[in-house]
């Protein structure tokens, strides 16, 4: 899988710009704010319908402008996929998929797989719960129709649910709770079930990345914080269960205190917590080793990598972790973002650099 062109009409710095790629590695080059970044995000953005940057679509629109337009022609091994996005400042943004409309962003998940990392994807190993189900979310959703329709449901009648707790006549509760208790109990069953697949073959992945990138340093070990395993029907009765257990606290709190959206995954060096005990360079090379191991599992889904996309990652690394990475990043589509390409780091491994300028493209140069 692979992104051919990238096109970008009034996004971020851009006026107008066209990229092209090549299969292997592609570095944008370029000082500090002159739009390397808003390239790579849009990438990510076209491939997931997710900006990791933007808290407001509106912010995507370069200024003065009413609407940005970005689009990419990709090659799986299905076919050529073309994917055009239009983002205004008032209304929803429009995609299209060869030239047809979707109504769904879901749709949009699976045609082109991407994994993004950037030096805030270390919320990924540092911060909060949510931070990691957000990792497992968007990766899970892209390999996964039926963890996206499970995800979107499950979230519609936690809300709902939630609402309802908050009714200030109990009976109402009462009666009503045990309705809204089955639905979900179905879907959050589904999502963890699939959750833990994933977790048990990205645990040995993310191991032997880290071992890479780290010379074997230190051990990585990854665990599930669910605590529901078995079949999906397993799954469910114990979620009821606990639901039901927790009836007199969710009412008390007025929030659901039960299900996949309480999940966490923990992350151990050598026995110790990352989170709490890592440095920051331990942390990073975690985080990268996790998004490493989701390139592999994504290769093992679907017979192809993902685009890999790494904005501004070398320069917090040292040169021996920098070499490492990028060895990994040859045998995929890799768009990589930096201030300066050194040959050294990238050896023998060939390379397409483009040089970014105040939102232009200014050179483009090759290395074999």
């Amino acid at each position: 899988m692979l992104i051919k062109t990238l096109r970008l009409k009034n996004f971020r710095n851009y006026a107008e710009e066209e990229f092209s790629f090549d299969a292997a590695v592609n570095v944008l080059a370029g000082a500090n704010a002159q739009g390397k970044t808003n390239a790579a995000e849009a990438v990510f953005l076209l491939c997931t319908g997710y900006s990791p940057r933007a808290t407001k679509e509106y912010q995507l629109v370069k200024k003065g402008a009413e609407k940005a337009e970005i689009s990419c022609r990709a090659e799986s091994r299905y076919g050529e996929i073309v994917i055009e996005m239009e983002i205004s400042r008032t209304d929803k943004k429009n995609v299209k998929i060869n030239g047809t409309p979707i109504l769904r962003i879901g749709e949009l998940l699976g045609n082109v797989n991407s994994v993004f990392f950037n030096p805030n994807e270390l919320k990924l190993v540092k911060e909060s719960p949510e931070d990691r189900r957000r990792f497992m979310n968007i990766s899970l959703s892209q390999m996964s129709k039926s963890y996206l329709y499970a995800l979107n449901r499950y979230n519609k009648i936690l809300q709902q649910r939630n609402n309802l707790l908050k009714e200030k006549d109990r009976a109402v509760i009462w009666d009503t709770l045990p309705i809204w208790d089955a639905e979900f109990s179905r879907y959050a069953a589904k999502i963890i079930l699939l959750r833990n697949e994933f977790l048990k073959t990205l645990g040995p992945l993310s191991e032997e990345a880290h071992a890479f990138l780290s010379g074997g340093k230190e051990t990585l070990k990854i665990s599930s914080e669910s605590g529901y395993y078995g079949t999906e029907e397993e799954i469910a009765f114990a979620v009821k269960e606990d639901l039901r257990t927790a009836y007199e606290k969710d009412v008390r709190l007025g929030f659901t205190t039960v299900g996949p959206h309480r999940d966490d995954m923990k992350l151990f060096l050598d026995g110790e917590d990352v989170r709490v005990y890592g440095s920051q360079g331990q942390q990073r090379t975690v985080a990268l080793a996790l998004k490493l191991a989701e390139t592999e599992i994504f290769r093992g889904r679907s017979g192809e990598y993902p685009v890999l996309v790494l904005d501004d990652v070398l320069s917090e690394l040292d040169k021996v972790r920098q070499r490492r990475l990028i060895e990994r990043a040859e045998g995929m589509q890799t768009i990589i973002t930096c201030t300066n390409a050194d040959k050294r780091v990238f050896g023998a491994a060939p390379f397409k650099k483009m040089t970014v300028l105040a939102g232009k493209l200014k050179k483009i140069s090759s290395s074999v």
